[in-house]
């Protein structure tokens, strides 16, 4: 640990592992150093031991869910948009060939009491009980707007302005009904709240774009995952790192961020052993994580909390049509809350449990001082609950951008759906590194060659 890096990166988790594996591919010597013996940090997939050892410590795995090498069990529930950016960076970074996918099997709303398919085809779209006969002709008409605008064509317009006009007045354009707007901004446009509705409307159109184009895609849903869990992702991303000549060290405690005489990062101490670089990236957990650090500086500061239940199930969702895997939002409006509640499950097609074994994850923003009252509208979709394991985790969001102290800190994984707003976070904090944009083309695999 005597030699000087240009980069350490603390953690394991999603978005450090990209920023390695980005980092290392553009020719900076990279240290990668986390204080667990597994890849992933807080985006870990866990095999049932290293899931009871973290959840119930003193318990032992019950027999009857399986042998332990079935599992890998996401901490953090989230899927991959098939047409969205962390497809364009596996693809930028050929790390889609480390990996396997299976398509997301439907994507499901829930309205008035019950949960509908989100159609994927004109034909769902007729059958579906979503809208009524009329509601659907309205929302036809504003779907075919959106199909046929064209930036450069005044006439596609219909005297809308996408950067001027708020949704709420494209939405009153087309008369569209309020459960057709929670449809439209939460199903579709992957809102967590309503917030987006006052704002123009040129987000909302493109992430719905997004959605479309990802459903095209693949079909039955716009949802991709990968087999044996999302923990696969940053240890794909942690071999390209290598490949590269990145440096990794787990199970290795990180006891104090040493710092120059000018408040500048100057390196890491682990034990008696201090490592040198000209910058640290790594997640909140490692810079005080909403406390102030040694130095008295406060570097991150908790954003809100995220509610989570690991719930095992023995059979599928009811209403599913058995579907072995299914994203289910619950909008706000629906349940009287400010942010929406989601539901991810899979299962073992997916292989990440055993056999006849469903994992599904209910997840929303805390609103109240107690949080699992507030996903039971979601626990009480599941059915029979055979086992579940609730976490609230806080939200954390550094205070600086790191430019001055050469200490560049990662965003906590919010309680968004798909992994667009981690490879957000991905491409800030590699434009304030580099002091350029993340340009994604198909590169050449010249390491290997």
């Amino acid at each position: 640990m005597d030699e000087e890096y240009d980069v350490i990166v603390l953690g394991t988790g999603l978005t450090e592992c990209i920023l390695s594996g980005l980092l290392s591919v553009e020719g900076k010597k990279v240290l990668h150093m986390d204080r667990n013996d597994y890849y992933g940090g807080e985006s870990a997939s866990l095999n049932l031991t290293q899931f009871f050892r973290k959840f119930r410590p003193n318990q032992s795995p019950p027999t009857d869910l399986g042998r332990d090498r079935d599992y890998a069990v996401d901490l953090i529930p989230k899927f991959i948009i098939a047409s969205g950016e962390l497809v364009k960076i596996l693809v930028h970074t050929d790390v889609l060939r480390y990996l396997e996918f299976k398509q997301i099997a439907g994507s499901f709303v829930y309205k008035n009491g019950k949960i509908s398919k989100v159609p994927s085809t004109e034909v769902e779209a007729a059958r579906s009980p979503l809208m009524g006969l009329f509601e659907k002709y309205r929302a036809r008409k504003f779907f075919e707007f959106l199909q046929g605008w064209k930036e450069e064509d005044p006439a596609t317009h219909q005297g809308l302005n996408l950067d001027k006009d708020s949704m709420r007045k494209v939405y009153q354009h087309f008369g569209l009904e309020p459960g057709t707007q929670d449809f439209i901004g939460h199903a579709l446009a992957l809102y967590l709240d309503d917030d987006y509705i006052n704002k123009p409307a040129r987000e909302t159109y493109e992430r719905i774009v997004l959605y479309t184009t990802s459903m095209a895609r693949w079909g039955k849903s716009p949802y991709i995952y990968p087999l044996y869990g999302l923990g696969e992702l940053p240890q794909s991303f942690a071999r390209l790192s290598a490949i590269y000549g990145g440096t990794y060290m787990l199970d290795k405690p990180i006891d104090e961020i040493v710092l120059n005489k000018d408040g500048s990062f100057a390196g890491v101490r682990s034990g008696s052993e201090t490592v040198r670089a000209k910058m640290v990236i790594g997640d909140p957990s490692y810079f005080g994580a909403g406390k102030a650090a040694e130095d008295g500086k406060l570097r991150v500061v908790e954003d809100g909390k995220v509610v989570r239940a690991i719930c095992i199930l023995k059979h599928p969702i009811p209403g599913t049509d058995e579907s072995d895997s299914v994203q289910i939002i619950i909008p706000q409006n629906q349940v009287n809350r400010r942010n929406d509640i989601y539901i991810a499950m899979v299962s073992s097609t997916h292989k990440v449990c055993a056999e006849h074994i469903y994992v599904a994850i209910v997840s929303t923003i805390v609103e109240t001082s107690a949080p699992e009252n507030e996903i039971q509208p979601g626990l009480h979709l599941l059915g029979s609950i055979y086992d579940k394991f609730v976490t609230v985790s806080p939200i954390y969001t550094p205070v600086a951008d790191g430019k001055q102290d050469h200490i560049y800190i990662t965003r906590s994984y919010d309680a968004t759906s798909h992994f667009e707003t981690v490879v957000e976070d991905v491409q800030d904090v590699f434009k304030r590194v580099m002091g350029k944009d993340l340009e994604l083309k198909k590169r050449e695999s010249d390491a290997e060659q």
